[in-house]
């Protein structure tokens, strides 16, 4: 029975306590946000008095001695503020550059890549203007071959120089190109026609080791066949010469053209060749060795002209 006495006092206590926490109608929680709006509407209509009557307010006003004061104040915190913001913005400023200039680097290549495809296209057809105007020149000129017509084409393709020296032109059987016939520019003889499609054909230059024309001097009349020089490049060789024809440094060597009437030449006479560039002989040889550099500029042809005889149906 003691016990019993002594637990009721503490258990009315606790009850007591508990129930005085629990009766508050009332939280911070709900307080707060009207608090907040009540704040924030004062301070807004604070500021704007304050921005109100600092525009009417002369520059000698207290409130611009305010402002002036809190900003000398604050203008230490400007200061270290944009000192420690400064590595990061231009660390910024850094890579907007970078990918900037990347940008415009990519733009400008572009632009330069079209300009240059431009400016060689542009650069050919002037070439291949010049040579055709050349051309017309040559075909109305007294040394074109009398009897024969002309089909003007532009150079397609050329093969490798490891192969065979071979160019393919723009014209064919359907403009009357036939094989055999003869390929020349304005300066001189190229080769001839070795194989002829509808509207393309392949032309053999006269610097392919298979490629062979009778000539002459046009000084003398000494007469022999140029063929491929066996030192590569361009040059030329004069061979079947006898040593008692007379063949000169600087002479000209033109097509000889036909000299037996039961074997005609594919190549009419008097087309230039090339010029003598130097002459020897010795005991052993019985011919001259004679070598001559070709007019027509291999390396180089845009353009070039077919003879066709005008007798040809």
């Amino acid at each position: 029975m003691p016990a019993t006495r002594n637990r009721t006092p503490r258990l009315a206590v606790l009850d007591s306590s508990v129930r005085r926490a629990a009766s508050s109608p009332f939280t911070s929680r709900s307080g707060s946000p009207l608090k907040r709006r009540i704040v924030v509407v004062v301070l807004v209509v604070l500021s704007l008095a304050l921005i109100t009557a600092s525009f009417r307010e002369t520059s000698g006003g207290r409130l611009h001695g305010v402002q002036n004061a809190g900003a000398a104040v604050l203008r230490p915190f400007e200061v270290a503020t944009a000192r420690v913001a400064r590595p990061f913005r231009d660390a910024y400023n850094w890579f907007h550059g970078l990918v900037t200039a990347r940008s415009e680097n990519q733009k400008l290549k572009r632009q330069v890549q079209d300009l240059r495809q431009k400016y060689v296209a542009a650069h050919s057809a002037l070439n291949e203007n010049v040579q055709l105007r050349r051309l017309l020149d040559y075909e109305s000129g007294a040394s074109f071959p009398r009897d024969y017509g002309v089909v003007n084409a532009s150079v397609l393709a050329r093969a490798p120089a490891d192969l065979r020296q071979q160019i393919t032109i723009a014209a064919g059987s359907h403009q009357g190109v036939r094989r055999d016939d003869q390929v020349v520019t304005a300066d001189g003889l190229v080769g001839k026609v070795s194989y002829v499609a509808g509207d393309v054909s392949r032309v053999t230059l006269l610097t392919d080791p298979t490629a062979a024309v009778a000539a002459q001097d046009l000084a003398t009349g000494a007469l022999g066949l140029v063929q491929h020089g066996a030192c590569g490049g361009t040059q030329l060789i004069f061979g079947l010469v006898p040593k008692a024809e007379i063949v000169g440094e600087g002479d000209i060597v033109t097509t000889a053209g036909t000299q037996l009437g039961a074997l005609p030449d594919i190549y009419p006479s008097g087309i230039l060749i090339g010029k003598v560039s130097s002459v020897n002989q010795n005991d052993v040889d019985i011919y001259k060795q004679i070598q001559v550099d070709p007019y027509a500029n291999f390396s180089s042809l845009d353009s070039v002209a077919i003879l066709v005889p005008r007798t040809r149906k």
